[in-house]
């Protein structure tokens, strides 16, 4: 079931009172390294410094008040729970969410301080969407998938429409990739107005899921995704998504680690913004991987600013 660009109207309406409508940054800086006019969509100034909420909302905001009522669960390693939480909070329903062990301790407690109960199981999406489901047939809670779902792709897809009410003219959008649901709503919305526009998506060498299944032509699934983007760490794309990707994104980028983290590096120190490392695979992309032509207009999706401050300090020590 593919979601359609009036469905992400839709979602851009709905969700008005909870999502910020963000700012797409022309970085002075990043374009003279790269020879285009770079623009930054800053998803890390959401409410929740990250996209999620976009989908989050959608979903949320179309269950019934008796669903409501039931309470809410979901699976995340970490930025879904924290948009999951903040929802549930403005709405006046429990949560519960699942987390891997490794979960970032600031991404946890902002959970717990909106309310959620917090459960942590193992290390990957599929131990954590487990326990999920086994809570949700234990309690009756409603189940808000991280990805793979119309309803969460449709919301994340109003990014799309911003960067083109923003950004007409733009000739590349970049994405970063987990379990697809940022890049299959935003291509949506970008090649349903502008065709010919070139979407990039970007996954983690170490984290390749949608790549690997794209090139072998059905969804595969990785025995290990450890990097430094935890939100990217996906071993298998979702049915959804991977149908959408197929569709509309013209190729997938592999950045390694250590170009994720001189991207985050790059970019505070050239932007003065912080931001993730799933959110700098793509800044990493653009920079390293990419060779367009002089002058394009590039739009990078910048998914979220939710980086621990131990982490940084450690990027920042280690380039500066």
């Amino acid at each position: 079931m593919q979601v359609s660009l009036e469905e992400i109207r839709e979602a851009s309406r709905r969700i008005a009172s909870f999502a910020y409508k963000t700012p797409l940054y022309f970085s002075p800086a990043l374009s003279t390294l790269t020879n285009t006019n770079v623009y930054l969509k800053l998803e890390c100034y959401q409410p929740i410094r990250v996209f999620k909420i976009r989908g989050a909302a959608n979903k949320i905001l179309q269950l019934s008040n008796q669903e409501r009522k039931k309470g809410l669960v979901a699976a995340s390693s970490g930025n879904h729970g924290l948009a999951v939480s903040y929802l549930a909070k403005l709405t006046g329903v429990p949560a519960t969410i699942v987390v891997p062990t490794t979960v970032v301790e600031e991404k946890m407690r902002a959970m717990q301080e909106y309310g959620a109960t917090v459960v942590k199981k193992g290390l990957f999406h599929d131990e954590r969407l487990a326990k999920a489901l086994e809570i949700q047939r234990s309690t009756g809670a409603v189940m808000v998938p991280p990805f793979d779902d119309p309803a969460i792709i449709a919301g994340q897809g109003t990014i799309g429409l911003e960067i083109f009410e923003s950004l007409p003219d733009v000739n590349v959008v970049i994405v970063p990739i987990g379990g697809g649901g940022l890049i299959s709503g935003i291509a949506t919305a970008i090649k349903s107005l502008k065709p010919d526009v070139q979407v990039f998506g970007v996954e983690p060498e170490r984290a390749s899921s949608m790549y690997a299944s794209v090139k072998s032509g059905k969804i595969t699934r990785l025995s290990d995704t450890a990097s430094i983007a935890d939100g990217l760490a996906t071993r298998e794309p979702g049915k959804l998504t991977f149908d959408c990707v197929k569709q509309y994104v013209d190729e997938i980028l592999l950045v390694s680690e250590e170009q994720i983290e001189r991207a985050v590096y790059t970019t505070m120190k050239e932007c003065h913004i912080v931001i993730e490392p799933s959110a700098a695979a793509a800044v990493a992309a653009l920079v390293d991987k990419l060779r367009l032509k002089p002058g394009l207009k590039v739009a990078i999706v910048v998914s979220g600013g939710n980086v621990s401050l131990k982490l940084l300090h450690s990027i920042l020590s280690k380039y500066s």
